[in-house]
């Protein structure tokens, strides 16, 4: 099944579509629940390409706790949603809530992975000397600060050198290593 000539292409293209905006959403909510700058021009671009699709929901589902549970929504149905079309394209058949239940491991994937990247990216720009306000590097040190905050106050600097993100990153893998497989298992999810 799903041996077409034109399968993989599609599936491709449903996962990278998908996959980008279902992370930008996700990105909008974690910005959102650390509280970063919203006037930030990275900031700025993840709401101006969520703000067509989230508003009406917004309308709808009101957040809770400092929690943008449209968000939280809106890329919990994107990720159903390019689950369903991946398994349709590749010719499986599934029951229909399949999607909605296998989402879940992969939206947890997605946020580790999420901050995962963005701590390694924090971590090379760092090694470059700094000509003035950065954008990018404001957003990500909002969004990595409560992880490598409490870290730093373990782990304090040896020699002039930060540990912390290495930590972290050993942390995120392991918690991936650990929390990934039974979630896959109770989900009984084919991804």
């Amino acid at each position: 099944m799903g041996s077409g000539y034109l399968t993989d292409p599609a599936v491709f293209l449903v996962q990278t579509l998908f996959g980008v905006y279902t992370a930008v959403v996700i990105i909008r909510f974690l910005l959102q629940l650390v509280r970063a700058d919203f006037y930030n021009p990275v900031s700025q671009l993840v709401i101006k390409a969520t703000a067509p699709v989230l508003n009406p929901i917004r309308r709808v589902i009101p957040g809770y706790a400092g929690m943008d549970l449209a968000s939280l929504l809106l890329a919990w149905a994107l990720q159903a949603l390019e689950l369903a079309l991946v398994l349709l394209i590749s010719g499986f058949s599934f029951h229909p809530l399949g999607p909605v239940v296998w989402a879940i491991p992969e939206l947890v994937r997605l946020v580790l992975n999420i901050y995962l990247i963005a701590i390694i990216v924090q971590a090379i720009l760092s090694w470059i000397p700094a000509t003035g306000y950065n954008p990018a590097s404001a957003v990500l040190s909002s969004l990595t600060a409560p992880l490598l905050r409490p870290l730093r106050r373990l782990a304090p600097p040896i020699s002039g050198i930060d540990l912390t993100p290495m930590i972290a990153i050993l942390g995120l893998v392991l918690l991936k290593m650990l929390l990934l497989p039974p979630l896959v298992g109770i989900t009984a999810s084919p991804f």
